[in-house]
């Protein structure tokens, strides 16, 4: 009977060690991948303020709900009815202080 190492159980959740080991790899992917879109809606939040900016600059109100209803529909028929939730929490980050 092979020894569990408890502190892979305790980390990770696993039973055996090769269990731990995919799940540290997976888990390391995954906050890479957890920091580039942190990045990625950092950039876009940005972008956002460019817009809104010359939006205002020009005479336009601050949010367009019109393209705020594109990006809902978009990430809603990429992810489903999460991928609402998800669109509705990025148009807020992007919006800034209305």
């Amino acid at each position: 009977m092979t020894a569990i190492d408890t502190t892979a159980v305790d980390v990770t959740g696993a039973r055996t060690p090769e269990a731990a080991g995919v799940i540290t790899g997976a888990r390391e992917r995954i906050d890479a991948l957890d920091d580039r879109i942190i990045g990625l809606i950092q950039e876009r939040v940005a972008v956002s303020a460019v817009i809104q900016e010359a939006r205002i600059a020009s005479g336009g109100r601050r949010v367009n709900l019109s393209r705020e209803m594109d990006v809902l529909g978009h990430y809603r028929e990429a992810l489903g009815k999460p991928g609402t939730a998800l669109a509705m929490t990025l148009l807020e980050l992007c919006r800034g202080k209305i």
